[in-house]
This record gives C-alpha cells, structure tokens and sequence, in this order.
C-alpha cells in the first residue's frame, strides 16, 4: 500500500501506529492540522473489517475535525483516534493506560476525548498517564449532549432556510441511530413538536423511542425511503452513497454522523436532487465546543459552551446563503470557510 498516494490522506502532519500485546491495544493516531492550535478530536473504539478500514477511518475523521474546529471558531487543530477491535471482548484499564502513554508520545499536539464505544470512565483512565485528555467528568463531562444540542439547532437552521417556518411542529425527522446522541436529538424534535421515523440496531432503544416518544419505528434498510422532511444520519458514516440517493424523499439532510458523505462527488448529487446538506463537521461541532473549553487554560463554563454551541445555527445559515448565492454544494462551501480560516491563521 502507498501510503502518501492514499486518497483519504491529505498531507497529514503525523499518523502514529500503536501496538502494546500484553493489552491487545492497536491504535491509530492522525493529526491533520495545528495551524490552529493543537489537534483535538476523540477516539474511536471499534471492530474494523481490516486495518485498512481503520486507517481509512482515521484519516477522514481527523481531516473533518480540522475543519470542525476551525468552523467552530475553535483554537484547536484536527485529529482522531481509533482503537482496533471488539470493546466488548478486549476493553480494559490496562489498554486504556496504553492508549494514554500512545497519546503521551505524541508529545501534546494531539487531545483525545470520547467518541463511539468509550466512556467518560475510560477517559478518566487514559489521564491517569497523560494529561492530554479532555471530556473528564467533574470538567466538560460527556460531550454527547452538546452534539444533539447543536445538531438539533442545525435542523432549525436547516427547516427555516430549505421550508421557511422556525416551528418544527408537524415536521417529519427520520433519524438514523439512536445512540446516546441520537436519541438525545430524538427528544429534543419530540419536545419541539417533529413527527419521529427511527431505526436502529438496538431494540430496547426502539421501543423506548416508540414509547416515550411516539416514534413510527422501522427497518434499518427502510429508514431512508420515508416520507420525510429531515433525514437525520446519527449512527456511523457513508449513509449518503448511490443506493440511498435513489431513495431519499426527504428535502434535507441533516445529522450528527460523521463522514456522512461516502465520496465527495454525493455533496454534488444532494444538491442535483434538490436535497438541502448541512456539513457534517459544521452541524455536529457541538461536542468539541464543549470539550475545548477544559482544553483552553481558563475555567470550564457549561454556560459559555452552551452559549459557543448555539452558534452552529448561524454558522450554518451563512454556509447556505453562500451556497444559494455561489450555486455550489454547501459541503464545497463549508470546506473553502474552513480552509480560509486555516490559510488566515498561518499567515
């Protein structure tokens, strides 16, 4: 494999292996960026297929947070990481302490946080050998509700622009993946008034939405041909490919997913269809605003992140007036802000 020919790499600073087998970590580490600031962004615990994927993973992730940062207004720079394997067969302290000394080496150009498969709790074990962690309770805490807090703002932003109404009242969200996130979002729509579509591959979590919120609950290859105004992506990434373009009805696409896009040419192909995109990393920015203010050296304000997150409403507002204005796809848009606000820093 070539590494630097890799379509997913795109002049990374540095991407560290890691392997420790008394703990059965491997990790990968991407920092993309630091003109802003040190890399911030979380790990990732998952089973990949192959390493491959992993490395594929990591590199995208860590280039989005880059330009989630930046968009954020965030004086940090963009990186990821991903630990290989099945938590629920291979977590322990032990491989966190591993994954803190892996994180430790790099020397504090990159930050990590939680993100799929890891808790606050295992945090809290990596900072036992580091200090370049964020997302500890008794600081920022889980950033989970920070991300539904923006993204849910990121769909008013989205409905007002594409629908002309600021009341989601009678508004058809289908939301794919109900995580600690995405059912997080899925309240606040309910509370909001949206009319709520799930799926999921965890039925306890169905049935709790089809309970608590009268959510219509379907199947996982059924979510994206509902009748729908906002299709929500809120489980992992590439749920905008060739085969559910053909089935999309809803007029906007807007969730907390990462990596949304399974190739860049589908930002184009939203907009062919007439289909409104809110940028990934400029809707879901929420809980790295959160996290960054137990970064930054002055006290931690729940208030002032909540304040920074409430932000991601107008910033998205911009990234559509500009791509109406420029006739180009909002991802397009978001990505050439983003690159400015990095260029305008090294200068």
């Amino acid at each position: 494999m070539a590494f630097f020919d890799l379509v997913d790499f795109d002049d990374h600073e540095q991407v560290a292996f890691f392997s420790d087998d008394k703990t059965n970590l491997k990790a990968i580490i991407a920092v993309h960026n630091t003109a802003l600031g040190p890399a911030a962004g979380g790990c990732r615990f998952w089973d990949y297929v192959d390493d491959e994927a992993a490395l594929k993973d990591v590199l995208r992730l860590s280039k989005g947070m880059t330009y989630k940062n930046a968009m954020a207004g965030l004086k940090l720079g963009g990186g990821k990481a991903v630990i290989i394997g099945d938590p629920k067969a291979i977590k322990s302290d032990e491989l966190f302490k591993a994954f803190g000394q892996a994180v430790d080496s790099i020397g504090g150009r990159y930050y990590t946080a939680e993100d799929v498969n890891i808790t606050t709790g295992d945090m809290a074990v990596v900072n036992q050998v580091t200090d370049f962690v964020a997302g500890l309770d008794g600081k920022s805490g889980n950033p989970g509700p920070f991300t539904a807090l923006g993204t849910f703002l990121g769909i008013k932003a989205a409905v007002k622009f594409k629908l002309g109404t600021d009341d989601l009242t009678g508004i058809k969200v289908a939301v794919q993946g109900l995580g600690s996130v995405g059912y997080s979002l899925c309240e606040k729509l309910h509370a909001a008034g949206a009319e709520l579509v799930v799926t999921d591959i965890n039925q306890q979590a169905l049935d709790k939405a089809a309970t608590q919120l009268n959510a219509t609950v379907v199947g996982l290859d059924e979510i994206y041909s509902q009748d729908v105004d906002v299709f929500s992506p809120c489980a992992l990434g590439a749920s905008i490919n060739d085969d559910s373009l053909a089935q999309l009805k809803a007029v906007i696409v807007a969730g907390c997913a990462n990596n949304q896009l399974a190739e860049a040419r589908h930002d184009q192909a939203l907009t062919d269809q007439g289909i409104l995109y809110a940028p990934d990393y400029v809707i879901n920015a929420g809980g790295i605003i959160n996290v960054a203010l137990e970064i930054y050296p002055q006290p931690y304000c729940a208030d002032e992140a909540t304040a920074l997150v409430e932000k991601i409403y107008h910033t998205l507002m911009t990234v559509f007036e500009n791509a109406a204005k420029e006739n180009k796809p909002t991802g397009i848009v978001a990505d050439e802000m983003a690159r400015e606000i990095i260029a305008n820093a090294g200068k």
